[in-house]
């Protein structure tokens, strides 16, 4: 149980972030790794609660004491196996998760005393793939059945992960040229470089699944030959349709979809590796922020990661607004009470960069009433206006201000799946648009989906657990249609 009484004799010392005026000038990630020793002091504080509700915040249901106690007995070995017996990509969640685990913690009731569970974490995985502990894990036997798996993400990743290990051919389809989906191309590298993602990309490769990138399946793999060849398709395709802006001005040149921006910032940002920062930046390609005024509509993750890419371009100014009320500076105790996460204000890394050199500034209840362009078509100006503070959140008559907006970027959320794809399978939907899957069956016999496309847009710890979860589903779906039990040990963990 750590140390007794290790909470009341160690303070908490979060996760430590480099310097936000010097990282603003590089792609490398920004988080600044703890030696282990204080580490195992930060293990030392978790008290191995009675009723521990660490594990519940999460998600995953991670065996969150039990690896504080181990790391804090210096067992780094026997830390990775518990933390990957329910977690296939630790590295992910340490890096990218907002740590609902953190906000459930006991010590969270005396407001911001958490055990840096994320921060333990990510030293575990990080050392572990130092030492060579992350080694590939074939299946003892071959069931024979083959599982189409399609969308690469964390989801569709973990799920390939499980189903091979349970001894099926796996196949994963990913239409972008590489794997991961938005955690390879939508999360920027200063929050997670993309080395990280590939090794996953060839644990699973090494294990035996067939990785096939630049593949759409619906257009260059029709769905129906996916039926035909495999004995299941299990789809993670995420929610990857965006919520959009119905004002005047819409269409004008400059105002783009938050992904779209992101993407190609992703992509351009290779060129940066390895470049001295004193050396001249390669020319962008495609959207870019270089020099202009810069709007993001959406205050939440998403929106913080254009904020933060567009000052590494060099923006002349970034102002991020968002329709809702700014969040109370502490936990709410009548609305979002421990263990729930609270609904309390925080300071994205990414506002603190843009304000650390003095270029960005964060708007709350801004109503967006239309957008102005120039004799070319180009947007050059946002006009706004206060919003209501409770729903449907109007604008202010008398509150009407103009704001210089060069490029904007739409960060509102996701609606739903890529219908073409839920449609060309046959499948139901649910009132929101997402595949209609309660128990991660479809409702075409062999078919499974999983993820964000089942659920909703959400974080990356369900995306893993609904891909574990989904394979299980599928797995058992499988064995039924062999004549044969299913092999629970061969899903352990599950």
């Amino acid at each position: 149980m750590g140390e007794l009484g290790g909470f009341l004799k160690i303070d908490r010392s979060p996760v430590k972030w480099d310097d936000p005026s010097e990282r603003v000038g590089r792609y490398t990630e920004f988080i600044a790794p703890r030696p282990a020793e204080e580490v195992q002091q930060q293990g030392a504080r978790c008290m191995e609660c009675g009723v521990p509700f660490c594990h519940n915040g999460c998600p995953l249901g991670n065996l969150i004491p039990d690896w504080n106690d181990l790391v804090y007995r210096g067992e780094w070995k026997r830390a990775i196996d518990q933390l990957h017996a329910t977690n296939n990509f630790p590295e992910f969640t340490g890096r990218v998760c907002p740590a609902p685990c953190e906000a459930a913690c006991v010590l969270e009731i005396n407001e911001g005393d958490a055990v840096t569970i994320k921060q333990i974490e990510n030293t575990i995985i990080d050392r572990a793939w130092a030492e060579g502990w992350v080694t590939p894990q074939r299946p003892e036997q071959e069931t024979g059945q083959r599982v189409a798996v399609v969308g690469g993400g964390p989801a569709g990743m973990a799920a390939a992960q499980q189903l091979r290990r349970a001894g099926h051919g796996v196949v994963l389809f990913e239409r972008d040229e590489a794997a991961g989906g938005l955690i390879r191309f939508g999360v920027p590298d200063f929050k997670i470089e993309k080395h990280v993602v590939e090794r996953r990309v060839q644990q699973l490769r090494d294990e035996g699944v067939e990785v096939r990138c630049g593949v759409e399946v619906g257009v260059d793999v029709p769905f129906e030959q996916l039926r035909e060849e495999f004995d299941a398709v299990l789809l993670a395709i995420g929610s990857r349709i965006p919520r959009d802006l119905p004002v005047e001005g819409r269409e004008l040149g400059g105002v783009h979809f938050a992904m779209e921006y992101l993407y190609e910032r992703t992509r351009w940002a290779q060129d940066e590796q390895g470049v001295e920062p004193s050396a001249p930046r390669p020319e962008p390609r495609g959207i870019s922020a270089r020099g202009k005024h810069v709007v993001v509509i959406g205050g939440g993750d998403t929106g913080a990661d254009c904020v933060a890419q567009s000052i590494r371009e060099e923006a002349a100014s970034v102002v991020q607004v968002e329709l809702l009320p700014e969040p109370p500076a502490r936990r709410p105790d009548d609305r979002t009470p421990w263990p729930l996460w609270p609904a309390k204000f925080r300071l994205s890394y990414a506002m603190e960069e843009a304000r650390a050199i003095g270029k960005g500034v964060q708007n709350f209840s801004v109503a967006t009433l239309k957008l102005a362009g120039d004799a070319e078509g180009n947007v050059q100006t946002l006009h706004y206006a206060q919003a209501e503070p409770a729903p449907p959140f109007g604008p202010i008559a008398g509150t009407e201000r103009e704001q210089p907006a060069e490029l904007v970027l739409l960060a509102m959320g996701f609606l739903h799946p890529d219908p073409k794809v839920v449609d060309g399978f046959g499948l139901a939907k649910d009132p929101r648009g997402n595949i209609k899957a309660g128990a991660y069956a479809t409702s075409e016999p062999g078919v499974f989906a999983a993820g964000d496309c089942r659920r909703g847009q959400s974080l990356i710890v369900w995306a893993i657990n609904e891909g574990r979860q989904a394979a299980r589903v599928c797995d058992r779906y499988l064995s039924e249609q062999a004549g044969r039990r299913p092999r629970p040990a061969a899903l352990a963990g599950v």
